[in-house]
């Protein structure tokens, strides 16, 4: 499963999803189906604005989580924490 932490990393600037949509021109409600992980697709220019206008890389926005056995997503610690699958470079 992948996920969507636009909202970690708007919190951490202290920025609203009016500013992010201010500054990449992306709409609102695009802006707001990111925030909320509502969405199946993700357009990939919409990526690389939401990275300049963030100043951020793309494992600051996605991650992959594994899923249980179940087919819950197993994405938190018990801290809460978002677990971040480490990024597997070809050799």
């Amino acid at each position: 499963m992948i996920r969507i932490l636009l909202s970690a990393r708007l919190g951490e600037l202290r920025w609203t999803q009016a500013d992010l949509a201010r500054k990449t021109g992306i709409r609102a409600s695009t802006i707001g189906d990111y925030y909320n992980e509502m969405t199946d697709r993700v357009s990939l220019r919409h990526l690389e604005r939401i990275c300049s206008a963030l100043e951020c890389d793309l494992p600051d926005l996605l991650a992959i989580v594994p899923e249980k056995e179940d087919g819950t997503p197993g994405d938190r610690t018990r801290s809460g924490q978002i677990v971040k699958a480490p990024v597997r470079r070809k050799e």
